[in-house]
């Protein structure tokens, strides 16, 4: 997996020459590119999700497209449409900018829900269907999309049935003091953005992309991610828990965590550390929860500190403990 934590690295740290201090979340979006799934940055204005979209696609030899969301935005005007040619009689199909590698949708949810809808297809099949007919969408394909969770007038909140095709769910959150002042400098006289220079290539993200899918996951730790992911649906503070879609989104992405940092093997750790980013848009909390102030990530976290974990030490039968296999020893035995 050395070829995939090098391509990792250079992934991000090229990044972090646009976005400061934020080198988890940009880790998370190359976790949803190695798995092929779909990040919503979540956050509120001018804290860079629109700025680390672009550096994203920038440091990939991606084609990328930017589907500004609005109220009167149709969904033709996303997908494409059909035009009639006079000269040979037939009908053409004119490609819409959701027709790329790497598709920013900006501040999604202020377009309606019948255009939000247009986005479905695409982000689950790789598809679009225009007028009955369908087209594939290239490959890679990946949507980063952005909104804002604060203001709510003229929005349309996401459908759960959209929130579920996302990968992964993240916030930038401010920067640190000392971050917003590298900030003031690096943009003195130009933009980082306008320097930013393509790292990797196509064909290098997918020959990654086939590497991650071979990291091995222990059957214990299959079972984990399942335990974790049921009892969002039994939790005290739910209305809707997470689905199965929600334990391939974990499993899928502690593979891709676990290659970026050179290992060829999940462990518990990784699981812990994606749960949180993969199920908590997942998850309806119920009214009185929101009432105390209860979130989904909250829940998430209440639930990964009571469920044990694999591999854990186990009381022996003379009172004493004993440790269990270790999980590199796992790792090396797979």
């Amino acid at each position: 997996m050395e070829a995939v934590q090098s391509l990792s690295e250079r992934m991000v740290e090229n990044v972090e020459r646009v976005i400061v201090g934020k080198r988890r979340e940009v880790q998370l979006v190359m976790v949803a590119l190695l798995c092929r799934g779909h990040v919503l940055v979540e956050d509120v204005p001018g804290v860079g999700k629109t700025v680390l979209a672009k550096a994203i696609a920038r440091s990939v030899g991606c084609s990328f497209k930017r589907i500004q969301f609005t109220p009167d935005l149709l969904p033709s005007d996303v997908t494409g449409v059909s035009v009639y040619n006079q000269k040979n009689g037939e009908f053409e199909f004119r490609a819409g900018p959701v027709v790329a590698q790497i598709v920013l949708a900006d501040e999604i949810n202020r377009a309606t829900p019948k255009t939000q809808s247009s986005l479905l297809e695409a982000m689950e099949e790789a598809q679009i269907t225009v007028d009955g007919v369908s087209y594939a969408l290239p490959d890679p394909f990946v949507v980063l999309a952005t909104e804002n969770p604060i203001e709510y007038e003229g929005t349309f909140p996401l459908p759960e049935a959209q929130l579920d095709r996302f990968l992964i769910r993240l916030s930038l959150g401010y920067p640190t003091h000392q971050g917003e002042v590298e900030i003031l400098q690096r943009q003195h006289t130009m933009h980082p953005l306008d320097r930013l220079e393509q790292v990797i290539s196509v064909e290098d993200l997918i020959e990654a992309q086939k590497q991650a899918k071979d990291v091995h996951v222990d059957d214990s730790l299959k079972e984990y991610i399942v335990s974790v992911t049921e009892a969002t649906r039994q939790h005290d503070d739910v209305y809707l828990g997470a689905g199965p879609r929600g334990s391939l989104a974990l499993y899928n992405t502690t593979r891709a965590w676990a290659a970026m940092h050179g290992r060829d093997y999940v462990i518990p750790d990784d699981i812990k550390e994606l749960a949180e980013a993969a199920l908590s848009h997942r998850i309806i909390v119920s009214p009185s929860a929101r009432m105390k102030n209860v979130d989904s990530r909250i829940v998430v976290r209440e639930i990964l500190a009571s469920i044990p974990i694999p591999g854990a030490q186990s009381p022996r039968s003379d009172g004493a403990r004993q440790p269990a296999r270790g999980w590199r020893e796992i790792g090396q035995r797979s």
